[in-house]
């Protein structure tokens, strides 16, 4: 899923800048300085209509990266310094996983429909004719659509008989699986929290860098200020995102401010244990398939759209549940972090008290940069093995099935895996909620290639899967 792009490029250049004050201790006194830093007044503007835009985009994109949804502004005159306070003093994260940046959101196409120059003015004028809203006009020879009137209806389109009329897909929209995204009456795009499975595949596509993660950065860098014991959970993917041993990324997270470090591997190893035994269990009772339960995209993608599927999803827990466990029991009072690539998983973690925070490996590469961490000179934790093995395979597309079909060899394991849910796989969901299947063991993974290529991750997917396997060899 991911991809180098200037909204990812700016959305991490703010986040060091946010790191490096609170390093400073200059969060409050410095924030307000970051849009004119970025958007200086005598520097022509570079992505937007003006500076004053550009400034007005980056200060909002901010919101969020402070913790907080863009809707949490109750007045433009407040500087972000006083958000900036307040989420330093806060002791709870928000529950909000997604925002729409309405200023960065306004540049989208308004209207989904443009005449192309395939138009020939023609004397029959069906476009304009049919129009249910008159939002046709014939303007120099040519058809034209009023993007303040148009309902996108398509009703032009379709009429046009030389096919003049295009359709123009708006990007997130497009790219949701389950139509959770859709504009106002103002042009802004808007998230049904009813509907969305927090797939991140929106966050990517957005041309403009509007739709950005609630982040929980500040509460966990005022959690190691205040030096509260915190157990770092990194998830398997990581070995697709930094080119560092086991042990060398333990003695990072140490250097950032953690206590303790747990592999989500380790969590993976209890999951495969469980899920190969329910599997045979559920087999033995006649089911006549079961589907994984570790992606928490596709866990919410059948709670709220395919229900009919619950009876037949596994009732295991995910590595990173796992790992908490782990994590728990060895420091009862410790407060957990999860780190990796998933935005699912900030809201699987926000219904399971065993996890306190969740960081993406973005927010993570914005620390090791910000704090000026050099990674070829970290120690290596030689007490760590750093081999490939089925429970860190589960970061790729087909690791948890391979897992469990090692672990149970002598099981008649028929499996099938989705790899990365769209329109079309949600529309096989529905097909196998009926209780057929074309096989007994399905896993569902949320992104393409699987959790190394979450939206939260750091290159494309084959850079990421060619370090993976040259990692963990």
């Amino acid at each position: 899923m991911g991809y180098t792009s200037n909204t990812l490029i700016i959305r991490r250049e703010l986040l060091k800048h946010i790191i490096q004050l609170f390093a400073d201790d200059k969060l409050v006194e410095n924030i307000d300085r970051i849009p004119i830093q970025m958007a200086p007044k005598k520097k022509p503007a570079e992505h937007r209509c003006c500076i004053h835009k550009e400034r007005a985009v980056i200060k909002y994109k901010m919101f969020p990266l402070l913790g907080y949804t863009v809707d949490d502004e109750e007045d433009e005159l407040t500087p972000l310094s006083v958000y900036a306070a307040n989420a330093q003093k806060r002791t709870k994260v928000k529950d909000e996983i997604l925002t729409v940046v309405d200023e960065a959101c306004t540049s989208c196409v308004k209207a989904q429909y443009v005449v192309s120059n395939l138009c020939r003015g023609c004397v029959a004028r069906p476009c304009i004719m049919n129009c249910p809203k008159n939002a046709v006009a014939m303007v120099d020879g040519q058809a034209k659509i009023d993007a303040s009137k148009c309902i996108n209806c398509g009703i032009c389109k379709n009429q046009c008989q030389y096919h003049a009329i295009i359709h123009v897909p708006i990007p997130c929209e497009a790219v949701c699986p389950v139509n959770a995204i859709s504009k106002d009456e103002h042009g802004i795009e808007h998230i049904d929290d009813e509907k969305c499975i927090y797939c991140g595949k929106c966050l990517i596509a957005c041309p403009f860098g509007s739709i950005f993660e609630v982040s929980q950065i500040i509460d966990v860098l005022m959690a190691i200020r205040n030096e509260q014991h915190l157990t770092a959970m990194f998830a398997p993917a990581i070995h697709g995102q930094f080119n560092l041993t086991t042990g060398q990324i333990e003695n990072l997270l140490k250097e950032i401010g953690f206590n303790e470090v747990v592999e989500v591997a380790d969590g993976a190893r209890k999951t495969i244990e469980h899920e190969s035994a329910e599997f045979l269990e559920r087999m033995e009772e006649g089911a006549p398939f079961m589907t994984t339960s570790c992606c928490p995209s596709y866990v919410e993608t059948v709670e709220k759209h395919v229900p009919g599927l619950k009876p037949f999803v596994s009732h295991t827990q995910s590595p990173m549940m796992y790992a908490a466990d782990i994590a728990k029991a060895k420091f009862p009072e410790t407060k957990t972090v999860f780190i990796g690539p998933c935005i699912g998983k900030r809201k699987e973690g926000k219904r399971n008290e065993k996890v306190d925070f969740v960081m993406s490996f973005e927010e993570l590469n914005a620390l090791i940069v910000a704090l000026d961490i050099d990674l070829g000179n970290l120690a290596d934790n030689e007490n760590r093995h750093n081999i490939k093995t089925y429970d860190r395979g589960f970061a790729l597309v087909g690791g948890v099935t391979a897992a469990v079909k090692a672990e149970r060899p002598d099981a008649d394991i028929k499996e099938l895996v989705i790899n990365g849910i769209d329109k079309k796989a949600v529309g096989m969901m529905k097909a196998y909620a009926r209780g057929k299947a074309p096989a007994n063991f399905i896993e569902f993974m949320s992104c393409e290639g699987g959790c190394i290529n979450g939206p939260a991750s750091l290159g494309e997917m084959a850079g990421n899967r060619k370090l993976f396997n040259s990692n963990l060899k």
